[in-house]
């Protein structure tokens, strides 16, 4: 049986159905990709913002995410230059202390034949828990604060980031290190595969 192509699998995974009895709001896959693309954004699930507008980071958490980045709307909203697959492509609704996690059957349907459509891959930012359990595995270590502080063991293929969400102020307070030593770093790498 022949691979699927990149138009065939991704128009599959923007009509995918699966989760549509456990979606309060219904089925809305958001996500951005294209062969071309250096850099990959692995996030959790559209919030309920980018659920409305079907734009990835359209919202608070994107603002901050392309400040780290060091990187403009445009620049960031081209897919030949920056993947964005979430580990869940449609809003899972809220829980008591905010978003509920990505729903689990999406990346299990969707993620490795996604991602292997993607070879020009040089940098994945790894967002939140949920997806460094997927990306970095047993490789991770003991909290995310750890992992994140830990980054250089996993660079420059990867780059563990905590949620560039709001509620995320006080991490980012409490470790200064992080805007000291990590985005620097980010910027940097960004910078030299955005000009390749």
């Amino acid at each position: 049986m022949a691979k699927p192509d990149f138009n065939t699998l991704t128009r599959k995974a923007r009509a995918c159905r699966l989760c549509e009895a456990d979606l309060p709001f219904g089925p809305r896959p958001v996500f951005q990709m294209h062969p071309a693309a250096a850099i990959l954004i692995a996030g959790q699930a559209p919030g309920r913002r980018v659920h409305e507008s079907r734009t990835p980071f359209d919202d608070p958490s994107g603002e901050r995410l392309r400040d780290w980045m060091g990187i403009d709307r445009e620049t960031f909203y081209d897919p030949r230059r920056v993947a964005i697959l979430p580990m869940g492509f449609c809003y899972p609704g809220t829980g008591r202390s905010g978003d509920l996690p990505p729903r689990p059957e999406c990346a299990g349907k969707w993620r490795a034949p996604l991602l292997a459509l993607l070879p020009a891959v040089r940098l994945t930012l790894v967002i939140g828990q949920y997806a460094l359990d997927w990306h970095l595995k047993d490789r991770q270590e003991k909290s995310l604060t750890q992992t994140v502080r830990n980054w250089k063991a996993y660079w420059p293929k990867v780059l563990p980031l905590p949620h560039p969400s709001p509620r995320n102020n006080i991490w980012l307070k409490k470790n200064p290190w992080f805007q000291g030593d990590v985005l620097p770093g980010l910027q940097a790498r960004v910078r030299s595969l955005l000009k390749a």
